[in-house]
């Protein structure tokens, strides 16, 4: 991997402007590879080469990633003049901009849904997740407005499996969603397994069965499952386990 400049390292980890950055080196407060360094264009590799500042070891990385359990009420937008946003519940040390770019989503989740939600600095990632090429699986716990016997369950499976014609919402057309996966697990409450994401999919492929959802909770993304430890609105990094389970 190529190398970065000492001063933008710093900088995207934290440590102020390049300004303030290219001053702490100056000061000698900085030591690299356990030697003092006096050199902001000094090129350091983030795989191989230790970073000290002040005392304190810098674990370095050109990407973050993070796994968030959504909670309702909150958009999946960077900005909303009327409601709280994903971004508001993320603590200020990951809201910066890191070597690998800005924070952003790897797709989105309505207000009222609620679950896995991803984060990364890294675009060949997201375009890989949410390319509809690669056909990731999304699976939603589905709670129904109205209970539905075992008969009615092999039906509706049946027709998400060959593909339901949704009917037109907001900017979204007509269309045929592909086939879909259902997992009864009792009257009112499914996991659907799918590998599209239109618009108000999961509640339109409902509708189109003559049912209402009444929550939604996305509970994993292709291999990666929601860690069920993880609090309504907290998040966490993903652990190298993990992110490889995205591929």
């Amino acid at each position: 991997m190529a190398g970065e400049r000492l001063d933008k390292v710093l900088a995207k980890h934290g440590f102020g402007s390049r300004k303030d950055a290219q001053k702490l080196v100056r000061r000698q407060g900085v030591l690299l590879n356990g030697e003092p360094c006096h050199s902001p264009d000094q090129h350091i590799n983030l795989d191989t080469d230790t970073l000290e500042v002040a005392g304190q070891v810098v674990e370095l990385r050109r990407h973050l990633h993070l796994m968030m359990n959504k909670c309702d009420g909150v958009v999946c937008s960077a900005k909303d003049g009327l409601h709280p946003t994903v971004f508001d519940l993320l603590a200020e040390d990951h809201r910066h901009q890191f070597l690998g770019g800005s924070l952003h989503l790897v797709g989105r989740l309505d207000i009222d849904t609620e679950g896995l939600l991803i984060f990364t600095t890294d675009g060949t990632l997201t375009h890989r997740l949410t390319s509809p090429k690669s056909h990731i699986t999304k699976t939603y716990l589905v709670t129904l407005r109205d209970a539905v016997n075992p008969l009615q369950q092999k039906e509706i499976s049946s027709k998400f499996l060959q593909g339901i014609t949704i009917a037109p919402e907001g900017d979204d057309g007509e269309q045929l969603c592909q086939p879909a996966q259902l997992e009864w697990i009792c009257e009112n409450q499914c996991y659907l397994t799918i590998t599209e994401g239109r618009y108000h999919q999961v509640k339109r492929m409902m509708a189109a069965v003559g049912n209402l959802v009444t929550a939604l909770k996305r509970v994993s993304m292709g291999k990666l499952h929601l860690d069920p430890g993880l609090k309504s609105g907290g998040y966490r990094e993903l652990s190298s386990e993990e992110l490889a389970l995205l591929g």
